[in-house]
């Protein structure tokens, strides 16, 4: 990279990460403007809607482009997930420009447009906070640690790029002259494969925790270099994830295991310190059979997840927290001393405790808990095969899931194979087969049989 160009990264230290939002400004000092022949983009890779509403902006006078993630996949020959438009329209501006739109947000105010089936993020180019008096900004805000609460000063691109995070995000594609604008050599580490923070790695850090998580993302799903003394400054300064809103970081762990590199992010998780963090109680329980390569029913689940998504199946937020937080239910549910089979409303009750300890670190929506519970129950119920309930079990809404479940523990060695291969084989068999199956089983012993209670007799009424 150009000298000047780029704050490169600097073994942590700690004064590093005590340092002011304050201090340690970075500028932008020129900028490099690569061509179609430099950057060999194709306009027509770009979505329809995207195009429309930067062509649509730069009729209104604005300045329009692409920017981050959308950028960084093009250039990678990979199909963006979604496209991002960064403008100098403020956001009420781009929302008298499109009809069919709405301001969301108040940590960072954007612009949802909607062209045909698509969604496009627009955001409006953010200026540095430095010189103004936060106390009496509303529009920006900084927790005592230097954690960004709240950034919604506008500004220019050359000072937008300053607020970004990494050098491979910064780039600002031009689908009407085909050319990508470069202030930090990010193009040069794209094609590097190197994944660089913009400005002191620790400040950045510390104004937004969430970046070590995207730090594994990247590395995980892009397959990047990252400087091990990055990787160091994430083991030090995980405990800022702590400062960070549960809701969000619910956000960010589906981001990170449903990207189709479920395997990688959990073991980059790990091994910077930051899983803990997210999930400390199953850190703590779990053992090495968990994680095993070839059987651990963590791994396993993981591995499934990759699969669905790599053949193009849906893959649900529950099955994954199911999976992630199993062995802290299941570790609850050995320490009853009585030797009788764990009954639902034990089920139940552990549930209930390791989801309230979980939702402190990260919230799990009720809609999600519920079902990850479904799933948990339907383990006591698909283990015991009782005749009565098997037809009911076969029609439940969350069989499927709870089946799959119990696939995994069987493979960890959990459940016994027969029961597992049981439950595989009636879904294929035919009514006949099924009936037969069932009965099979046993089954409880007729009512006729027990003994019943005497009725009590009613006194007779005097006669009259």
């Amino acid at each position: 990279m150009g000298s000047g160009a780029v704050h490169r990264f600097k073994a942590p230290s700690t004064t590093s990460l005590k340092a002011s939002h304050s201090s340690d400004t970075f500028k932008v000092s020129s900028s490099r403007t690569l061509s179609p022949a430099e950057h060999g983009l194709q306009v027509s890779s770009v979505s329809k809607g995207a195009r429309k509403i930067i062509e649509e902006l730069k009729s209104k006078g604005f300045q329009a482009e692409l920017v981050g993630g959308c950028v960084r996949d093009l250039l990678l020959n990979k199909t963006p997930k979604d496209f991002d438009v960064a403008t100098d329209a403020t956001p009420e501006q781009v929302r008298h420009v499109f009809a069919r739109s709405r301001i969301i947000g108040r940590r960072f105010r954007i612009v949802h447009v909607r062209m045909g089936r698509e969604i496009i993020e627009v955001s409006t180019y953010r200026a540095s906070s430095e010189g103004i008096d936060l106390e009496a900004d509303d529009d920006s805000s900084y927790s005592a640690s230097g954690r960004i609460l709240r950034d919604n000063v506008f500004g220019t691109r050359d000072q937008d790029v300053v607020r970004r995070d990494f050098t491979i995000n910064a780039l600002y594609y031009d689908t009407e002259s085909n050319t990508v604008t470069d202030y930090v050599d990010g193009f040069s580490d794209v094609k590097k494969q190197v994944l660089e923070f913009i400005g002191d790695p620790a400040r950045r850090i510390e104004e937004d925790p969430v970046r070590m998580l995207r730090i594994v993302r990247f590395k995980s799903k892009l397959d990047l270099f990252v400087d091990p003394a990055c990787e160091v400054l994430c083991r030090e300064s995980a405990y800022l994830l702590r400062q960070v809103p549960p809701a969000r970081l619910f956000d960010e762990v589906l981001k990170l295991f449903h990207s189709g590199f479920a395997v990688r992010v959990f073991l980059e998780l790990r091994s910077m310190g930051l899983f803990s963090e997210l999930f400390p109680e199953a850190d703590r329980v779990f053992n090495s059979n968990d994680i095993d390569p070839d059987s651990g029913m963590v791994l396993k689940g993981l591995e499934n997840t990759d699969r669905r998504i790599e053949e193009g199946k849906p893959v649900i937020a529950a099955f994954l927290f199911a999976v992630l937080l199993w062995r802290c239910v299941s570790r609850r549910l050995r320490t009853s001393e009585s030797t009788k089979p764990v009954s639902l409303m034990q089920m139940h009750n552990a549930a209930i405790d390791v989801l309230g300890r979980q939702v402190q670190r990260v919230a799990i929506p009720r809609r999600i808990s519920t079902v990850v519970m479904d799933i948990w129950g339907m383990q006591i119920r698909l283990e015991a095969r009782r005749p009565r309930t098997i037809k009911r079990l076969l029609e439940h809404k969350r069989f499927r899931a709870g089946y799959d479940f119990l696939l995994l523990r069987s493979q960890a060695g959990e459940v016994k194979a027969e029961i597992a291969d049981w439950w595989t084989n009636i879904q294929e068999a035919n009514d006949e087969q099924t009936i037969l199956m069932i009965q099979a089983l046993g089954s409880p012993k007729s009512q006729s049989n027990r003994r019943r209670r005497p009725r009590k007799r009613q006194p007779r009424r005097p006669s009259e």
